[in-house]
Parts: structure tokens; sequence; C-alpha cells
């Protein structure tokens, strides 16, 4: 009976998983860049994601479009994207910045043990989230319905809107630019140069500290994209929206090949399509484990994740 079902509904599984595939893989650029770099996981970045969903509703609201606000006209949607992807950019990435300059940045001159790091990381992480709640009464936090779904064109029967094209194609779209920005210009080919060889980058006269804060700037930026998407898809947003989000991001990152950026996106992308599979074919329920049970088939096979090279690979 159940695999009728997901027989029946194969490709509106696939479309929403692709949809919410698209967040994670925005996110997972994130743990990619600083990967790629520092060879650690920051996962206060579950909590800079999180922060720029408030900045979304808090901008809008800053300028007239409470949450039971209707903007009329296309002029009025695009302004209002861009003010949200704005002001979630800036959130997300001063936020990121902010936790760079003051968990990590101390630490390095001491050259401590890769675990210390991991637990500042989680020290940030719950003192962001915690902050955050307390700021908030631990309420969520709604905002207006930006875009109302409407029929572009159906796919073997399945209808797919709007608002899921605009999540996939500005997804597609922002890591597009970021990896244009890292592979093409000199900025990007001084990343590269200190996650291949961080010394070398250094006799060569690239500013470590100057680059190392730059990439969490555009994880951030990244995860202010995302948000934006997110309350557009979701509509609200609570001081914990962050972890089991972030969680799957750094799975996704993971699963791509963690230190490649076109293997956060590809990961993103199928992590959300097999969450959804999964969901269709045993429940609900089991949405969340079904995504983490083939992780870990997966990486059985190919430890390395799906595309497996590292940002200092990148090519020139």
């Amino acid at each position: 009976m159940q695999f009728e079902y997901w027989l029946d509904n194969f490709w509106s599984l696939t479309v929403g998983g692709l949809t919410q595939g698209a967040i994670y893989a925005l996110v997972a650029l994130g743990y990619t860049l600083v990967y790629g770099v520092l060879r650690l996981i920051n996962f206060a970045h579950s909590e800079v994601f999180m922060i720029g969903t408030f900045a979304v509703p808090i901008a809008w609201t800053a300028i007239g479009y409470g949450r039971d606000a209707h903007p009329s006209g296309l002029g009025s949607v695009v302004l209002l994207f861009a003010v949200g992807l704005i002001a979630a950019a800036l959130a997300s990435a001063a936020t990121a910045m902010l936790v760079e300059r003051v968990a990590y940045r101390p630490l390095r001159p001491k050259n401590p043990p890769s675990l210390i790091f991991l637990i500042t990381a989680i020290g940030a992480s719950v003192v962001l989230s915690e902050a955050v709640g307390l700021l908030v009464k631990r309420k969520p936090m709604g905002a207006m319905t930006l875009i109302q779904p409407k029929e572009v064109f159906t796919i073997f029967g399945t209808s797919v809107d709007n608002v899921q094209l605009l999540v996939v194609g500005a997804a597609i779209g922002m890591m597009l630019l970021l990896d244009q920005f890292i592979n093409r210009t000199r900025a990007g080919r001084g990343v590269r140069a200190v996650a291949q060889n961080p010394d070398a980058a250094a006799l060569m006269g690239v500013n470590r500290d100057r680059i190392i804060l730059m990439i969490f700037m555009l994880g951030g930026i990244m995860a202010g994209g995302a948000a934006l998407l997110y309350m557009i898809k979701v509509g609200s947003t609570k001081y914990d929206a962050g972890f089991l989000l972030g969680v799957k991001a750094f799975a996704a990152a993971v699963l791509g090949g963690i230190g490649n950026l076109r293997g956060a996106l590809l990961g993103g992308l199928l992590l959300g399509v097999v969450e959804n599979w999964g969901a269709g074919l045993i429940g609900d329920k089991w949405i969340d484990a079904t995504a983490f049970v083939v992780l870990v088939v997966i990486l059985m096979f190919r430890p390395t994740g799906l595309l497996g090279e590292s940002l200092g690979r990148a090519r020139a």
C-alpha cells in the first residue's frame, strides 16, 4: 500500500525534495568553505542561518510589511525579495564573522587540537541559539506570504509552482556565483591557495586571517540566502530552527564531498530528494532517519563523498 502511494506520488515527492534540498545545499556551502580552508567543522553555522531567518521578517516589518501584509504587483515582490535578501545576508554574514573573531581566531595562534575547535563551535552554537531564544522569549516569529504558490507547469502530471522554482533556481544561481568567485577572481585564488598550502600562501603575501574572515563572510551570505528562501517556503521561524536543518546541511556537505562547493549542491539536492522518497515509502515519522541512513550507506562505499574533491584542488 505504501509502495503504491510512493509510485503514485513519485514526481511530487521528487519536486518537493529538490525544493527542500536546495535550502540544505546553500547552508552546506558554509560548512564546505570553512572545512576546505581550516579543516574544522563550524557547528555554529546552523545558528548563522537561524539569525538570518529572523532578519527577514524584521526587515519587512521595518519597511511597513508586517505579517498580515499582502504585497501587490511584481515590483513590490521584487523589492521585498531584495530587502529580505540583503537583510538576511548582512545579519548572517555579520554573525559568521563575529563567531570567527570571537570563538576561533584567538585559538589559532595556540595551535590547539581539532577537538578544541569542535567544542568551541558547539559552545558558540548553544550561546547564539539561547541568546536569540531569550530575546524572542522562545516564541516563533512569522512573516507575511511573499509569493502565493501558483502552478507554472506540470511534469508527468505533477504541478510545479512558482515558489518551488524560485527556491531551486535561486539556490543554484547563488551557488554558481560563489563557484565563479572562488575559481575566477583574485580573492578566490587566495582562498584556494590558503586551502591548499597556508604556509606557502603566506610566503606569497596572502593574508591568511583576511582570507579566513572572508570565507566565514561568504558562508554567512549563502546562509542568509537560504534563510530568505526558507522564510518564503515555510513562513515562520524560531530560535532552534537551525539545529536540525544545520545537521542535515552538514550531512549534505559530507555526502557531496566536504570541501567541494559543487558537491555541497549535489549533496543537498540529493539529500532532500532521498528524505522525501523515504517519507513516501515508510511514512513521515522516518523522514529524518532516512536521510542519515542513506548518508551512512553511501559513505561506506565512498568515504570521500560523491565528488570528494577538496577546495584547495579546485580548478584554476
